[in-house]
């Protein structure tokens, strides 16, 4: 082996063979770099293969893949926070050792003098005049230039943008995989329901965001403010940049409490509440709990929303306490949707008509909440009758359970890889931005026809890291989505509506009918809902555990 000390952190090398790892180890190298491009030549090993040795050996590793004469700014933040945190003494290695000293060269002439660093590079053998004008330069940073870079940014760190990371870190150990999010906490959403209904403990439902980001993927917590797709990096709103070679979009979506008029100033007092927020859901229960006759409102707004079974599970849960309580029959239920029908899926609504008429509920079809008096406690409507005509009513209310409207995100609505509506523009079945190959998207903020739940988000996760590698390898993407989401309809205490299906509304049940018929109430769909899905979501979900959520791969790319 031709190793070039550069200083007591870094040496380089021509391309080393897998069998030299453990001669590395015994030498005292902590840390191998490879930056060397995937077939580069014919019989080159991966990159996949390549960090199985070493880490076989006890090293750790990191893939840079860069081409000589194309070295980008991403390219050498990635060589810098590698520099940063690998344990060291570190051996970066390329065909020549000749990319590994330039990457050297360019990623810490910012801070050291370009002499001393050309100086140093020759001394170990690398002459690098070629590069002296662009290391003059690095000290003339532009706003376009990286504060740091990963091979795989996510932004987002709700259920989507982890369960993605840690199915991408499950493939890929040795990948630099950067989570982020500005919040110092995760929500299991679904749970808030649960609340509303008085099962589960607000607390059960969240957790330190530190605590379910693996280790080995980086949490960068802050906003991001801006994409710039065209120079593979986003903007925070510190300022800084943040550069990738892959990027995952899973932003969420906004809750626009706003467009509704005087939501944000009622919720939580006068009867006023909604299960989509976690301050607000113990309000339900109380609600729920206090209310001994009168009329109660229930709402849903224009599609797309989390979970479209949501608003109507707040329904039932509240209908069935009252049933159980004997006062159904002293409150007047109301169910007021923006949408023509109940469920968007047919074949579930027989089931849900059922437990209407058992809580003597009055459905309102075409019918959008516009504004909230919590102090007059009336409710404004704009109802869209057979001949289109909207007209407004006026509704008093004891109780009144909202969902507000949703849309994207202002820093996704307003982006260049956002589509009509605001929603990122990817392909439905690869999850692929549709004009920018290096760009994926999976969960709410997707421009998707599915059903915005968890359990699709569950689906897209392991979809998006077999497409994202595979595209990084130049191989075929193997991974297609079919737009699986779940909406597990809770119509009482112990029972179960699971609603399971796809793209155009196909039915997609996970279990066979004998054992649990999504079509019909199931004490068995209840149990998975209340008693497994929390424990599947913390430690399978977010853990990059597939359990029933692996994809069927394409023979031919598998």
């Amino acid at each position: 082996m031709d190793i070039r000390k550069i200083d007591d952190t870094i040496s380089v090398s021509p391309q080393i063979g897998l069998e030299n790892t453990n001669e590395l180890a015994a030498l005292g190298f902590k840390s191998i770099i490879c930056d060397r491009p995937d077939a580069e030549e014919a019989d080159q090993s991966t990159g996949a293969d390549v960090c199985q040795a070493p880490m076989g050996a006890g090293l750790d590793f990191r893939h840079i893949p860069v081409i000589g004469s194309n070295i980008t700014d991403n390219d050498i933040a990635l060589f810098r926070e590698a520099l940063a945190v690998l344990p060291k003494p570190i051996l970066a290695y390329c065909r020549s050792g000749t990319r590994s000293a330039t990457l050297w060269a360019l990623s810490t002439a910012e801070t050291t003098s370009v002499e001393h660093v050309m100086a140093t590079a020759a001394e170990a053998g690398y002459d690098l005049n070629a590069l002296r004008s662009r290391l003059e330069g690095s000290q003339r940073r532009t706003t376009k230039c990286v504060s740091a870079a990963c091979d795989v940014l996510v932004v987002g760190g709700g259920a989507a943008g982890i369960a993605a990371a840690t199915s991408l870190l499950k493939r890929r150990p040795f990948r630099n995989i950067t989570i982020v999010d500005p919040l110092d906490r995760h929500a299991y959403q679904p749970g808030w329901t649960m609340v509303g209904g008085g099962i589960f403990k607000p607390a059960d439902t969240v957790r330190p965001m530190r605590s379910v980001i693996p280790s080995g993927i980086r949490w960068e917590q802050a906003a991001v403010t801006e994409f710039d797709p065209q120079h593979d990096q986003v903007v925070l709103s510190d300022g800084r940049r943040l550069g990738y070679r892959m990027l995952v979009a899973a932003p969420g979506l906004k809750l626009n409490w706003s467009g509704i008029e005087g939501l944000e100033e009622s919720l939580g007092r006068n009867g006023v509440t909604s299960n989509y927020r976690y301050d607000a859901a113990p309000y339900t229960w109380q609600l729920v709990q206090n209310l001994k006759g009168g009329r109660a409102l229930f709402t849903q707004p224009p599609m797309p929303i989390k979970c479209a079974g949501a608003p109507q599970k707040a329904m039932y849960l509240s209908g069935g306490h009252w049933y159980r309580q004997g006062r159904i029959n002293d409150i007047a239920t109301e169910f007021h949707t923006a949408a023509p029908v109940l469920f968007g899926v047919k074949d579930y609504v027989p089931a849900l008509m059922k437990y209407v008429k058992r809580y003597r509920a009055n459905l309102n079809f075409g019918s959008h909440l516009t504004a909230v008096d919590a102090d007059a406690k009336v409710a404004t409507f704009s109802v869209t009758g057979a001949d289109g005509q909207a007209t407004t009513v006026t509704r008093e209310f004891d109780m009144i359970h909202v969902c507000p409207p949703q849309v994207a995100p202002d820093f996704v609505r307003e982006s260049p890889i956002a589509a009509g509506g605001g929603w990122i523009d990817v392909d439905e079945t690869s999850l692929q931005h549709k004009r920018f190959s290096n760009i994926f998207a999976l969960g709410d903020g997707a421009a998707t026809s599915n059903a915005k739940t968890a359990a699709a988000a569950r689906k897209q996760a392991p979809i998006v890291a077999e497409n994202l590698l595979a595209v990084m390898d130049g191989r075929t993407m193997p991974a297609a989505y079919d737009g699986y989401g779940s909406c597990p309809l809770t119509v009482e205490r112990g029972k179960i509506v699971l609603a399971e299906f796809g793209y155009g509304g196909k039915l997609l049940p996970t279990f066979p009918t004998w054992l649990i018929d999504g079509t019909k109430p199931s004490t068995l769909a209840c149990y998975l809902k209340a008693e497994a899905m929390p424990p599947i979501y913390w430690h399978a979900m977010l853990k990059g555990r597939e359990w029933l959520a692996s994809p069927e791969l394409k023979a031919e790319a598998a």
